[in-house]
This record gives C-alpha cells, structure tokens and sequence, in this order.
C-alpha cells in the first residue's frame, strides 16, 4: 500500500514522501492518526506541484542548516548540572537540556533531532557527544560538555 507522510515519522520517512507500507499499518495506524494519506494518482500529482513550488524554499533552509552545523561542530556546548560531592549529576541530562544550552548560543534546535550518543552512561562531569538532524538532509555530532553548575 503506497502512502504519502504528511509529517516525519521516525524510522520511517519525511513529510511528503510516498512509501510502501503494510495495508494494516496504513490503515489502521498511520492515516486515522494524520501521519499519512492514501497515495491516489491525483493526490501524486499535487505533491509533485507543491514538491516543485517548495523546493526554492526548501535550498534556503538547507543551506541555513548548514550553516548552523558548521558553526556547531567546532564548538563546545557546556551544559549545567547539579552535582554532589563525588562529580555524579543528580539526574541526568537530557536532549531538552542540551536544546536549551544550544539556543542561548544563538541555534534553535528541536529537541527531537537531537541523540546523546551513549546517554545511559552519562552520569558524570565530563565531556560527551551528540547527534543532530539540522536539516533531512543535513546532520552532524556536537560536543558538549557537562559542568556543575
């Protein structure tokens, strides 16, 4: 069954592409929640319209991802986080945290684009990475460093 996302759907696809789903999970997961629609011959030609009219704007955008990307990697994001006497945090820190500490540095990140690479370990002061989807098309690793605050 050939459906087309109307938004991003992890592990699955972007906003406007048209995929093979299962006829089950079409049906019954993805267009009563208004993740998809049914992929018809009419409804294909109106995203190949939208598709070419967007694509302007869409090179914009990219290109501003890119931008922040490389303005990120050579950079060092230091987060705050309570501590206690032997340096562990008290909690944990998460990609909310991280988004945070990225925007008073000037970047608007989703915090659902961004992956703390081996985040269950991340109990101490010290330094870690993270993987960010700036763009579809464009993604990076971040440094970021975990102080006490």
């Amino acid at each position: 069954m050939e459906v087309i996302l109307k938004q991003d759907v992890k592990n699955l696809g972007y906003k406007d592409d048209v995929i093979n789903v299962k006829p089950g999970y079409g049906r019954n997961f993805l267009i009563p929640k208004g993740l998809a629609a049914m992929a018809t011959e009419s409804s294909k030609k109106v995203l190949t319209e939208t598709l070419k009219q967007r694509a302007f704007k869409e090179e914009k955008v990219k290109k501003a991802a890119e931008t922040t990307a490389n303005a990120l990697k050579d950079m060092v994001v230091k987060v705050g986080a309570k501590v206690g006497d032997s340096g562990k945090i008290f909690g944990s820190v998460t990609s909310v945290q991280l988004a945070e500490a990225i925007k008073k540095l000037g970047h608007d990140i989703d915090r659902k684009n961004i992956d703390i690479v081996d985040a269950e370990n991340l109990k101490t002061i010290g330094s870690y990475t993270a993987n960010v989807r700036f763009h579809k098309e464009v993604q990076g690793v971040i440094s970021f460093e975990v102080v006490a605050e």
